[in-house]
C-alpha cells in the first residue's frame, strides 16, 4: 500500500498561518520564518550610526488564560487537579467571608492571597457560603471575577470546590513563589 503524498500549504494558506501568527513572539534565540515569496527586507545603506539600543527589559508575559472554578486549568497535571477537586490536600490557610459586604469581602480576599503567597502558601480555603438558591449569594457569584483581576490571576493556578455539593467552599492552589 503506498503512503499518501504530503503537500504543502498553498500560498493562500501559508499568508493566512502566518497574518494568524503574527504577534506570537518566538522563543530566546529563534526568529520568526519570513513568508514564502516575498523578498528578505533589504538592509538600509550604512548611513550614519543609529545610538545604541537602551538595556532590554525583562520580556512581556503572555497573558494568563481566564480560571474557571471546578475547570482544570493548563499547567496543572491530572493528579494535582484531582486532589485540589477532592479535597486530597488540606488546607493551609482559610477565610472565611460570610457576612462580609461585597468591596469588604474583596478587600479581604486580595490581602489574604497577597499575604498567602508573600509566605509561600500553596493551598488556602476561602468560604463564600452557598447564598440563596438558585443563583446563589454575590460573594460566590463575584470570587471567580476577582480572582482573574489583573492582580490576583497571576498567582492562582486553580480554584475548584472541595465537594460537589459544597459549593460554599473554593480551594485554590496558588503557584510556587519564583525567587
Amino acid at each position: 500500500m503506498r503512503t499518501p503524498r504530503r503537500r504543502g500549504l498553498s500560498k493562500t494558506d501559508l499568508a493566512l498561518w502566518h497574518a494568524f501568527t503574527a504577534d506570537i513572539v518566538p522563543l530566546f534565540g529563534h526568529k520568526r520564518p519570513d513568508l514564502p515569496g516575498t523578498p528578505a527586507p533589504a538592509s538600509p545603506p550604512a548611513a550614519a550610526p543609529s545610538p545604541a539600543p537602551a538595556a532590554p527589559g525583562p520580556a512581556p508575559r503572555p497573558p494568563v488564560p481566564e480560571l474557571r472554578v471546578n475547570e482544570q486549568p493548563g499547567g496543572l497535571d491530572r493528579r494535582r487537579w484531582k486532589a485540589l477537586r477532592k479535597g486530597g490536600h488540606m488546607a493551609e490557610r482559610v477565610l472565611d467571608l460570610h457576612g462580609r459586604r461585597a468591596n469588604e469581602a474583596h478587600a479581604a480576599l486580595r490581602s489574604f492571597l497577597h499575604d498567602a503567597a508573600l509566605d509561600g502558601v500553596r493551598m488556602v480555603t476561602v468560604v463564600t457560603g452557598k447564598g440563596p438558591a438558585p443563583e446563589g449569594g454575590i460573594l460566590k457569584r463575584e470570587l471567580p471575577h476577582w480572582l482573574n483581576a489583573p492582580e490576583l490571576r497571576p498567582l492562582v493556578l486553580g480554584a475548584a470546590h472541595p465537594h460537589p455539593t459544597n459549593t460554599g467552599a473554593v480551594n485554590i492552589l496558588l503557584r510556587r513563589r519564583r525567587p
